[in-house]
């Protein structure tokens, strides 16, 4: 049985959503997946703590909380490139991230070696 591009992203959502709360202590308000050709983007809503969001309001503080938040998802990196495997047989060529201090939303676009949705 063929599996559906849908089935794939929310399976997706629901392991990055779990790999938050194990990695990173709590997860994200809401998660939604979508496969496009070779890339897998993830789009993470409620990200920031409240704390977090007071310390943005300077460019210092939203730099430093920036750079804080892209390490502590990066040192996971070999999780996710494992989940996304897991799930899709597909290996990640590369991963790319950046959240929003204005909006407390985080991007994550997996790019794969082969166009994932194709072969859907």
């Amino acid at each position: 049985m063929k599996i559906s591009k849908g089935s794939y992203e929310s399976e997706i959502s629901m392991a990055i959503t779990q790999w938050e709360k194990d990695f990173l202590g709590r997860g994200s308000v809401s998660v939604k997946t979508d496969i496009l050709r070779d890339m897998i983007i993830v789009n993470l809503k409620g990200i920031l703590t409240p704390a977090e969001y007071t310390v943005c309001k300077t460019k210092e503080g939203m730099l430093s909380i920036k750079k804080t938040r892209s390490e502590l998802v990066e040192s996971g990196i070999e999780d996710l490139n494992r989940i996304i495997l897991t799930i899709t047989g597909e290996e990640v060529k590369s991963f790319h991230t950046d959240i929003s201090s204005r909006t407390g939303e985080r991007v994550m676009v997996f790019k794969l070696f082969n166009d994932l949705e194709k072969n859907l």
